[in-house]
């Protein structure tokens, strides 16, 4: 972090200001795709959801990191990460977001097919090729890790450890990894899906969630059911502590009213709490006692970043049609105040004002550590 000593006339030190970033990390194209190269291209992603690619042959495509990755479901029913790039001359293989193949899949520029498994299995003329290795020119692999009911990807060759720099955020969160076990996130089922297009830095998005200092000002609805969030002092600034719901709230909705059942493998200490989890670099956890919502990230250019929104409910919620829309409409408007903010502070960034970047208040210190760690992964 950098700090920057305040000293009186009389030559006492009165304070220390903690400084943020400067304001070209936000705006610089170059400063853009350092980050591509040494955060999004050597670091775990959440990629996409397992349940969106459960049939044998069902893919999706993502880009991250500078790649369009391939997501495709085998006929052994595991689910592999490739890139998206023909072995031949380069051609994407799959230019759908999202889809399903019969048997194979074909590049639609010069017909080179290739098992699910990524083995290259035909091409025209293939036979003029003599004996190719068809294992080492089939597709690339990316390595890949189901969690949460989510595939997380890493570009780089040799992925740093999926335990320490995950999981370890929900142990430095929560104080212990297994807790987030109660809500069985991978058991539950999409209720409801939102995609949102941010003309922002992917950094401002993350600060802002780490942080509660703004919420008093532009989350009425938030600090209603939270009213400590109100004091502006954010979850994650305490190790395993959960934000009380009002008195008079019964449930995390729009209108405080009643959710659905809370998730039955809560501990009674979880109830009536919610809980908030940053995973760097993109992705954020929200546990409450009914559901879970969970946000991808995807850095799109140094100010435009894509926003996936998951809610997630018990099955049983979802398959009986009950009405989770008060549930839904709370985050979603936490969301959208959130990102108009984001949209108001990105050109902030290139002024003359921000050059030198602004000043942390001790509420939002904790954004520090963030701070220090994109520089650590872009030094």
């Amino acid at each position: 972090m950098t700090a920057e000593t305040t000293v009186a006339h009389d030559g006492a030190q009165t304070e220390t200001l903690v400084l943020t970033l400067p304001g070209s990390t936000y705006t610089d194209p170059t400063v853009f795709a350092r980050e591509t190269d040494r955060i999004f291209g050597r670091r775990w992603m959440c990629a996409v959801r397992v349940a969106d690619v459960a049939a044998t042959g069902r893919f999706a495509t993502v880009e991250i990191g500078g790649e369009s990755i391939l997501v495709v479901r085998g006929r052994d029913q595991v689910l592999r990460a490739f890139l998206n790039a023909c072995r031949h001359r380069g051609a994407l293989v799959c230019t759908e977001e999202s889809g399903a193949v019969r048997r194979n899949l074909q590049c639609p520029y010069h017909a080179w097919t290739y098992g699910l498994d990524g083995a290259l299995v035909a091409a025209p003329n293939l036979s003029s090729l003599g004996d190719i290795d068809r294992t080492r020119y089939g597709l690339v692999p990316v390595a890949s890790r189901e969690w949460l009911g989510y595939l997380w990807i890493c570009l780089a060759d040799d992925p740093p450890s999926f335990e320490d720099s995950v999981i370890g955020a929900v142990t430095d969160r929560l104080g212990d990894a297994a807790m987030i076990d109660r809500w069985d996130v991978a058991g539950l089922a999409l209720a409801h899906r939102e995609i949102y297009e941010v003309a922002a830095n992917w950094k401002l998005i993350v600060e802002n969630f780490m942080e509660c200092y703004h919420c008093a000002t532009i989350h009425p609805e938030l600090t209603e059911v939270l009213p400590e969030f109100a004091d502006g002092l954010a979850a994650q600034y305490y190790v395993g502590h959960g934000a009380e719901f009002a008195s008079d709230v019964d449930g995390f909705t729009v209108d405080g009213s009643a959710g659905a059942a809370a998730l039955p493998s809560l501990d009674p200490e979880h109830d009536r709490r919610y809980y908030a989890i940053t995973i760097n670099p993109t992705v954020f956890v929200n546990l409450v006692p009914d559901h879970v919502i969970v946000h991808r990230m995807f850095p799109r250019a140094a100010d435009r970043t894509s926003v996936v929104c998951d809610w997630l409910y018990a099955p049983d919620v979802v398959a009986s049609g009950h009405d989770v829309s008060a549930g839904v409409e709370l985050f979603h408007r936490v969301n959208q105040q959130d990102f108009d903010a984001c949209e108001r502070t990105q050109p902030g960034m290139s002024s003359r004002a921000y050059r030198d970047g602004g000043v942390l208040v001790p509420a939002e210190h904790h954004i520090a550590q963030f701070h220090d760690w994109v520089s650590e992964m872009t030094a």
